[in-house]
């Protein structure tokens, strides 16, 4: 499905492939190759979303891009299912893998492997080449990267990348109740969308 959001419609290469059940919200740009599987959500809050050239986006992925915190996927990556890739630029041929969460501000290098069910933290850095085990934590710029039972030594550094200021905009001591009004204001944006009939698609997939 592909949905217009804030007057912007998806655009997808002729040659891109995007499964009946994935849906593509707003301002992204899928390009040459690209193949976009059953269940992925790809939504341009407000921020692009762009996928490179042969990438592929598996079952269930939800890739998401911020004002601030576009999401670019370069070349010939490979994104695994249930993967979590929000306002982050991953670089050619790299590999994201199961259950992977990417957050605002991170960057993975070139030909860097992500394994299954690891974090890569607000405003982190993981260098080309670099590899993060299964279930492990990537945290800082540049990142050391630490295993979960670690917590101290992982928050001593994530509590300085400011979670809060990069993924809602807002500080530490804002409380729950004014953030989530913020936020509910921010994703009701979604009732003026328009879901784009096969006729009117931009390079219909």
């Amino acid at each position: 499905m592909l949905i217009e959001h804030r007057g912007i419609q998806p655009s997808l290469h002729p040659d891109a492939y995007v499964a009946t059940t994935a849906v593509i919200i707003g301002d992204v740009a899928i390009a040459s190759g690209a193949r976009i599987m059953h269940g992925a959500v790809l939504n341009a809050e407000d921020g692009q979303v762009r996928i490179g050239r042969n990438t592929v986006i598996m079952e269930n992925t939800v890739v998401r891009g911020r004002s601030r915190h576009g999401v670019f996927v370069g070349n010939s990556v490979m994104v695994g299912p249930h993967a979590h890739l929000n306002g982050t630029v991953v670089e050619d041929e790299a590999f994201i893998a199961t259950g992977a969460s990417l957050f605002p501000g991170s960057r993975v290098g070139a030909g860097a492997e992500v394994r299954i069910n690891p974090v890569v933290q607000v405003n982190t850095r993981l260098a080309p080449g670099a590899m993060i085990p299964i279930g492990w934590v990537a945290v800082g710029d540049t990142a050391r990267i630490l295993s979960p039972e670690r917590h101290d030594e992982i928050w001593a550094i994530q509590r300085e990348l400011d979670f809060p200021g990069t993924v809602y905009g807002v500080d530490r001591t804002v409380p729950m109740g004014e953030l989530m009004g913020l936020q509910s204001k921010y994703y009701g944006t979604h009732r003026g969308d328009t879901v784009i009939e096969p006729s009117t698609r931009s390079g219909d997939a």
